[in-house]
């Protein structure tokens, strides 16, 4: 039986530690590009603070709600006398305000909407603006200085969402570690491409209409039949690795392709979910 020589030990433990080290730069990247995504998206909620009679009131609103529920709305650490009260309506229309009366409960005001009359536009995809109305004495303020927008979704029942995340999560990494792939020395491309192109497959592809449907109605609202940001990035990152993948089994240096597959990925997964949708009733 042959022993490995000094130097085929050394090489070994080197592209060990280089095939560690690209899967750590992957998952780092992938996971700022996320967490971008997220925190930028037009899902996140609205945090800040204002300042009313001299103290400092923190708030956190949200701008997504499923349609099986009321918005709740709270703000803590406020005087006992200040009033409180959520003004809204439909979004982009001429609808009358409705305002909602806050309670205030030992310096806790909270309130839920819409009312009663306004239930039946509880539907997937409509949207609200709304903000917080604060009265002391002759003084009043509105939080924030301009309505928060919110949309409401279908439920998605959580293990198609939970698989679809992940899926989609795993394609971004493969796909970033494919592009590192291109620094490696003696790169496996083919595994890569396939693994990359499958994962946003299932996950894009095909999962993604399946939770939209469930969310708003719809299965695909992008090229060729709307607008919808999400539904069109995803369609872009397939067919740019549908061609990477067909290269790399038939151009001898195909690296360049998966490379520029991966930061095109990279670039349009790092795009906030839900911007430009097509599939909103009043846009």
């Amino acid at each position: 039986m042959e022993e490995n020589t000094p130097n085929e030990k050394v090489n070994k433990k080197g592209l060990s530690f280089k095939v560690v080290l690209f899967w750590i730069l992957a998952f780092m990247i992938t996971a700022g590009s996320a967490y971008f995504q997220r925190l930028t998206g037009p899902t996140y909620p609205e945090s800040g603070v204002v300042s009313f009679q001299g103290k400092e009131i923190k708030y956190k609103f949200d701008r997504s709600c499923d349609t099986s529920k009321l918005v709740t709305v709270t703000l803590e650490s406020i005087d006992p006398g200040i009033k409180g009260f959520i003004e809204y309506r439909r979004y982009k229309t001429n609808d009358d305000k409705t305002l909602v009366e806050m309670k205030n409960d030992n310096g806790k005001l909270t309130a839920d909407f819409p009312t009663e009359k306004d239930k039946v536009f509880r539907i997937p995809a409509q949207k609200f603006e709304y903000k917080v109305l604060l009265l002391k004495d002759d003084q009043k303020t509105e939080i924030p200085s301009q309505p928060v927008v919110l949309r409401y979704k279908g439920d998605v029942p959580l293990f198609v969402l939970i698989i679809h995340v992940i899926l989609i999560f795993t394609a971004m990494l493969v796909s970033t570690r494919a592009g590192l792939e291109y620094f490696n020395k003696e790169p496996n491309y083919k595994k890569f491409a396939l693994w990359s192109l499958g994962f946003i497959t299932v996950g894009g592809m095909i999962l993604g209409p399946v939770v939209q449907m469930y969310a708003f109605g719809e299965l695909w609202t992008g090229i060729p039949f709307g607008i919808d940001l999400t539904d069109n990035k995803t369609l872009i990152a397939w067919v740019v690795w549908i061609v990477a993948t067909v290269q790399v089994f038939r151009d001898k240096s195909p690296g360049k392709w998966i490379l520029i597959a991966s930061i095109v990925t990279l670039i349009i997964f790092s795009i906030p979910h839900s911007v430009m949708s097509g599939n909103t009733p009043n846009n």
